[in-house]
């Protein structure tokens, strides 16, 4: 079941984050870690590109302009910061409905990429998904999966 809706002006209620302008989506329900989620990948290296709502257009990404560059850090405030305007969604990571160690390969119907079910707060998280996006689009290969459909190029 898929937690990502469409909201009024064509927005998601989710957050993104780019790595060399390749897009993970973070989705889940209210309450669920994608804003601590996005500012972990943040802290290891990841651009903000849109926290809270994300506008799709295909499997382009980018902020709403009043939430531009804006996260919020829940227990410190709303903060402003750098952040890429628009991203290619290759990853699409949905938390709160528990993770398989070997998970079928998985599609999102709205962009296109892989699927990951993933626990925030599991330790490796954020390793588990730089590993998945190389996969998606850098050096490493999907063998089995969620990206197992990922075709060799």
């Amino acid at each position: 079941m898929s937690v990502l809706s469409l909201l009024p002006e064509g927005s998601v209620h989710a957050c993104c984050v780019a790595w060399n302008g390749d897009g993970v989506l973070i989705s889940g329900p209210p309450g669920s870690g994608k804003s601590e989620l996005a500012l972990r990948l943040m802290d290891a290296g990841f651009d903000l590109v849109a926290d809270d709502r994300v506008l799709l257009d295909g499997a382009v990404a980018s902020a709403p302009e009043r939430l531009a560059g804006l996260i919020e850090v829940r227990g410190v405030g709303i903060l402003k910061t750098s952040f890429v305007t628009k991203s290619t969604v290759r990853l699409r990571v949905c938390l709160g409905q528990g993770q398989t160690r070997l998970p079928e390969p998985c599609r999102d119907p709205w962009t296109g990429a892989v699927m990951l079910y993933l626990e925030p707060g599991f330790p490796g998280t954020v390793a588990r998904i730089r590993a998945a996006l190389k996969a998606c689009c850098g050096p490493y290969e999907w063998v089995a999966g969620a990206g197992g459909d990922v075709a060799k190029t």
